[in-house]
């Protein structure tokens, strides 16, 4: 195998420092990044990422993503990821309660001896989630779904990255009966403003319910981003808004974890139009980002315009502004507003309805589309 054009290192320049890291294993380390359990606002989980150093001790320029490949084209792929297994396998016993650990693992690799080994010699793998992090293909899947069972039997669960990035991805969650399902960060970035995103993540949510594994969204990074999918009930969620990687075990920041509280707790009024408000993005310059939603408002939060995005044929790119021409307070059943939404004027009758609080102040906005959905769902069921 060759080593990837993508890395700019020289080949003998990574034998020399793959050499150091193998003669010297302090020099890869691991961080922790938190996972959280999006319903209560605690931290479930965490995921172990390495980091590496030169010898002098300082941080490598070159990303992990590219020592792992190097390691791999030189043949000594599980060796390197054996030294990962091998920390996360000694703080393991120091997890806090109720938490879980994952650890990368690529599925070409894990069925090679140095890197089954450390795995196989411990008794109790429990609550180790091993997650295949590549989608290269596996010749022959048999000895590495042997050894799922073997791992599994001794407590261990396993973990999918990437789900919804093409067909393969489909095809392993099939073959290998994830216990987490770890959702492909482009479904994640912008997935509050993207009906199909969000029908595809429901899609899979479904999808996982069905062979007993959970949804995690990975590289959440915006407040919309995570209302998403608190309204679709995704059950964890990683990213830099909840949490970056640092030393064991890093908690949520008391402000953080308090507004995922009230999210969640408001997502929870599927009944109730609040369950579908989306984050105000208040503008006071009369300025949109392309594409997004702005209110502007009064002294006391009132929203009186909607900056909304040009999406007819023919107009120039930028926002229209309009008058607010609906208000409805965050208690409002969804029947009630559709009807509401029903008797505005054609010109409006599509534009997003604001969702206020009992003083009126401007709590977020309801997409039309998101409401017939709601409602179509619910006269499904």
């Amino acid at each position: 195998m060759s080593l990837p054009e993508r890395t700019a290192v020289a080949p003998c320049e990574w034998d020399a420092r793959l050499a150091a890291v193998f003669a010297d294993p302090s020099l890869l380390r691991l961080v922790y990044q938190p996972i959280v359990d999006l319903q209560r606002g605690t931290i479930a989980g965490y995921e172990t990422l390495a980091r590496f150093s030169t010898p002098d001790g300082r941080p490598s320029s070159e990303t992990p993503d590219r020592w792992f490949a190097a390691a791999d084209a030189t043949g000594r792929g599980a060796e390197l990821e054996a030294i990962v297994v091998r920390q996360a396998l000694a703080v393991l016993p120091t997890l806090p309660a109720d938490c879980f650990l994952t650890v990368n693992v690529s599925p070409h690799l894990l069925t090679q001896r140095e890197l089954a080994e450390p795995l196989l010699a411990v008794d109790d793998l429990a609550p180790l989630v091993l997650e295949l992090t590549e989608h290269q293909a596996v010749g022959d899947l048999r000895p590495l779904i042997d050894l799922r069972d073997r791992l599994r039997a001794k407590g261990a669960l396993l973990a999918l990255d990437d789900a919804g990035s093409g067909y393969s991805g489909l095809q392993q969650m099939t073959q290998f009966r994830p216990q987490l399902i770890k959702l492909d960060r482009a479904l994640v970035t912008g997935v509050d403003g993207d009906e199909v995103k969000l029908a595809l993540v429901e899609m899979l949510g479904e999808f996982g319910g069905r062979i007993d594994a959970w949804l995690l969204a990975e590289g959440i990074e915006t407040w919309g981003e995570l209302q998403a999918f608190l309204r679709l009930r995704v059950p964890l969620g990683q990213g830099w808004l909840l949490g970056r990687p640092g030393p064991p075990w890093v908690q949520l920041e008391p402000a953080v974890r308090d507004r995922l509280r009230r999210q969640a707790a408001q997502a929870l009024l599927t009944e109730h139009v609040a369950g579908l408000a989306e984050p105000v993005l208040i503008v006071e310059d009369g300025v949109a980002p392309d594409g997004a939603v702005g209110v502007e408002v009064d002294e006391y939060g009132h929203a009186w315009y909607l900056l909304l995005p040009n999406r007819r044929g023919g107009d120039p790119p930028g926002h229209r502004r309009a008058p607010v021409s609906l208000r409805v307070p965050a208690s409002a059943g969804l029947s009630e507003v559709a009807q509401r939404v029903a008797a505005r004027p054609e010109e409006t009758r599509f534009d997003p309805i604001v969702c206020v609080d009992a003083h009126g102040a401007a709590l977020g906005i309801v997409r039309v589309e998101r409401l017939l959905v709601q409602l179509a769902a619910a006269h499904a069921g």
